[in-house]
């Protein structure tokens, strides 16, 4: 795909920041409205017993734990605990993404342009600001699951967790917790489909549960050298590791662009698994951000997309003056994967209308993502230097 940027579109300077970890917000005072904040009282007894878990995000993941290999984590361990809460994931439709970078703000775009047709979606992500609510969204609107159903949940499933706890030695992690709350809670409550970003890597992530006959399409994102130690050490291994969510005679989504060699990998998997693949970096795509405003106080870019793959899957659509409020031309490729995993469904006969599309688009926006900052915000990030807006404003990219 061709992303056309201008140089002029950007009318107040806005200086840009290009890599900041969730992390570094926790340093933001309470009263801020991205700020970090100690969860719910009603969760202390959740969070208690998640704290007592190993959990990876903190620790560092080990050498090679991503690959599928012996030295990757044990998927027939988050089998065996789903399976002691009833294969909860063999209960609704899924969408899973992987990619070294845009998986969540493409599992928002797509879980949006569902919503926006009025499906009800769950959409499962990681890692989170504010709370650990954020994870999880359910139903029509995506608002974060609630304090009383996530704690209600807990209660109910706590004896069986206990038990694949002690039966695995205490082996099992945070990350494999919470997901196998999330897909309990999303075959609970009935949901539609599923939008399931994964955690590291593909093959061996705990979200990797999901069958052929559950899965809708695989999406991956990028390729990169994150994690590089976790997932075998060069770019060639993180694209196998991550190539392992393509399951047999379902499509995959590329978004990309990729190495002419990393792609070869994952077309050369999805080939060996009779899956139909749909490149949103294909040459017939065309995106283009056309200048940069504000509405309602909010800046947005304007946007044309056009998408017209022609392999595998025959599939059109344009969309004029995309108002999206995720910024930067890495958003709009995010933008362009989302629509064409839309596009992939719609395909295989799930109701998705253009305007759905342009609505689910137009409507996604993440805290931490290309959000405005104030002065004295930058200061409590510890941003020294930058060069602020005239109305003393900052680019979080």
């Amino acid at each position: 795909m061709k992303i056309l940027t201008r140089q002029s579109i950007l009318p107040h300077r806005l200086t840009l920041i290009s890599s900041i970890s969730f992390g570094v917000l926790r340093k933001l005072g309470p009263r801020r409205w991205f700020s970090a904040h100690s969860e719910e009282p009603e969760l202390k007894e959740l969070m208690e017993y998640m704290d007592s878990l190993k959990n990876y995000e903190k620790m560092g993941v080990p050498k090679g734990a991503g690959t599928d290999s012996d030295d990757g984590f044990d998927l027939g361990r988050m089998r065996r605990l789903m399976e002691r809460l009833g294969n909860p994931q063999s209960q609704f439709k899924a969408v899973h993404i992987a990619g070294t970078k845009g998986k969540g703000s493409t599992a928002a775009f797509l879980s949006n342009i569902l919503r926006a047709e009025g499906h009800s979606v769950g959409c499962y992500s990681s890692p989170h600001i504010q709370t650990i609510r954020e994870r999880i969204s359910l139903g029509r609107f995506g608002e974060p699951v609630s304090a009383k159903t996530l704690n209600c949940l807990f209660l109910q499933i706590k004896k069986i967790l206990d038990q694949a706890i002690e039966h695995e030695n205490g082996r099992i992690s945070h990350f494999e917790i919470f997901t196998a709350m999330a897909f309990t809670l999303f075959a609970r409550e009935n949901v539609d489909i599923a939008v399931i970003e994964a955690g590291l890597g593909g093959a061996r992530d705990a979200t990797n549960i999901i069958s052929s006959s559950g899965l809708a399409a695989s999406v991956i994102t990028t390729i990169g050298e994150e994690h590089l130690a976790a997932l075998g050490g060069s770019l060639e291994s993180i694209a196998m590791a991550k190539s392992g969510i393509i399951k047999h005679g379902c499509p995959l989504v590329l978004g990309g662009p990729f190495l002419p060699h990393i792609e070869c990998i994952l077309r050369d998997k999805a080939l060996s698994m009779s899956s139909p693949v749909v490149s949103a970096s294909d040459a017939g795509n065309q995106s283009t951000i056309k200048g940069i405003s504000r509405m309602n106080g909010r800046p947005y870019q304007s946007c044309d997309l056009v998408m017209q793959i022609q392999r595998d899957f025959k599939l059109f659509l344009e969309l004029l003056d995309v108002k999206l409020c995720m910024l930067g031309s890495h958003q709009l490729q995010n933008a362009a994967t989302a629509t064409c995993a839309a596009l992939c469904l719609r395909n295989l006969g799930w109701r998705i209308s253009d305007g759905s599309i342009r609505a689910g688009l137009e409507r996604t926006f993440l805290l931490g993502r290309s959000q405005i900052l104030t002065s004295k915000e930058t200061e409590a990030l510890g941003l020294h230097g930058t060069t602020p807006t005239p109305k003393n404003l900052l680019m979080l990219w």
